[in-house]
């Protein structure tokens, strides 16, 4: 009986339209739910994934001005259980200036060890190698600053920082030239815009960290050290910036904090990836959370078209309900059939919505590049959203708390039309029906 009242006859076509409008309006709202959650959720990850892929859960810095003793803190540090990596780095802010082009960038030097303990790095090369990567004089750097540059692989770019010689006229800039080994693509705009990588010794050299220090060592009351001297020390000693750690969970920084600076034995100040991106990662989480309200609203107008629709049926079969009770159907018995409807027109939506947005979300990026060619505007510019790709991460839990909430919607909207039907004196529907 309740799916006889889905059917369309002549004089039930309006009623019918009505419901498929609800059905259609119950589809999208699901499926535009399932899509932007797990765009949001994709985007998430993918930038998390990025983010920690060359920055690890943790830096340390050393509370001295210099960190000649990292090589026994990273080894101290990596016995702690729970801790997958550590590795010390060089960091310092230049100007790159190519084929007459110029921008600023972070540089970092890093040796080969340290290197192969980032596979997102390694991974991304998609020009040149980093074999031999210790001993050259060459610098890795991202697709996106070698277009910027005009340069490519085996071309010279040009390192300019202020942190120069010392003379009688003040600090000049030190300016120095390297080829360029390496371009790599990790898919992050920033990483590719902005970062460069040096052997972790012509950074050192680079940078200064510890040369003049050597020569302060060397040249003491009764003793001076030739150039050739400092050198040769100068490639046995060195020091780093600061440390880079990462964990097995990064969830758990609260609670590792402790136990890696116990094992550290020295005084560090140690940032968490949580604290430095607090900001922007709780502003991806608001955003999410006012977009599935926002668009849960579509649901709920839905759910309220049910109400409209099955009102609308129940005044138009009140003949019909009188007969039935007449016949010795119960209230309970008509109410049922009416939750029934209703019901029906809610789970074919869900079902429906369900279906389509698992196959939307899982096709986003190759929908968002068809429809941009199509257009020929750019959906997803990479500058404004750090990524290179539109990305989508389908979280089952969420798909079926979707699914659920739009079930329980249309049950809801359903009781009120049904308990009205059940209200309906029989006599009186036959009177005036």
């Amino acid at each position: 009986m309740a799916f006889r009242y889905l059917g369309a006859r002549r004089k039930d076509t309006f009623i019918s339209v009505i419901s498929g409008l609800t059905l259609t309006g119950i589809a999208i709202g699901v499926a535009t739910l399932i899509v932007v959650t797990s765009v949001m959720n994709g985007f998430r990850a993918e930038l998390l994934e990025k983010i920690l892929g060359l920055n690890g859960h943790y830096t340390a810095y050393p509370i001295e001005e210099r960190f000649e003793d990292y090589e026994g803190v990273v080894a101290r540090i990596e016995s702690v259980d729970g801790v997958t990596v550590a590795m010390g780095f060089v960091e310092g802010q230049a100007l790159a200036s190519g084929i007459g082009q110029s921008t600023g960038l972070s540089v970092r030097g890093m040796d080969l060890k340290s290197i192969n303990k980032l596979p997102l790095l390694v991974n991304s090369v998609v020009l040149g190698s980093f074999e031999g990567w210790d001993d050259a004089e060459g610098i890795a750097i991202g697709v996106r600053l070698a277009q910027k540059l005009g340069l490519t692989l085996g071309d010279t770019v040009t390192i300019i920082t202020p942190d120069g010689v010392i003379t009688p006229f003040g600090r000049t800039p030190q300016i120095r030239g390297f080829p360029v080994a390496v371009i790599f693509e990790v898919g992050m705009v920033e990483f590719d815009s902005f970062f460069a990588f040096m052997p972790l010794v012509a950074a050192q050299n680079y940078f200064r960290l510890f040369r003049d220090q050597l020569r302060e060592g060397f040249v003491s009351p009764g003793f001076d050290a030739t150039d050739e001297e400092i050198d040769a020390a100068y490639e046995r000693i060195g020091s780093v910036s600061a440390l880079e750690i990462f964990i097995t969970d990064p969830d758990a920084t609260a609670r590792m904090r402790t136990p890696i600076s116990v094992a550290a034995d020295r005084p560090l100040v140690l940032t968490d990836w949580q604290r430095r991106n607090q900001t922007f990662f709780s502003a991806l989480q608001v955003e999410k959370t006012v977009m599935f309200v926002i668009l849960s609203m579509i649901v709920i107008v839905a759910a309220f078209n049910i109400i409209s629709s099955l009102v609308m049926l129940v005044k138009d079969k009140g003949r019909d309900i009188a007969v039935l009770r007449t016949m010795g159907a119960t209230r309970a018995s008509i109410m049922r059939i009416f939750c029934i409807t209703g019901t029906a027109i809610g789970v074919a939506g869900t079902a429906l919505g369900l279906g389509s947005g698992v196959l939307i979300a899982a096709n986003a990026e190759t929908l968002r590049a068809w429809i941009s060619d199509v257009t020929g505007a750019s959906l997803f510019p990479p500058e404004v959203f750090f990524l290179s790709e539109l990305p989508s991460r389908i979280e089952p839990t969420e798909v079926m708390f979707v699914a659920i909430m739009a079930l329980a919607l249309t049950v809801l909207a359903t009781l009120y039309p049904a308990w009205r039907a059940a209200q309906y004196d029989p006599v009186e529907a036959l009177r005036y029906g």
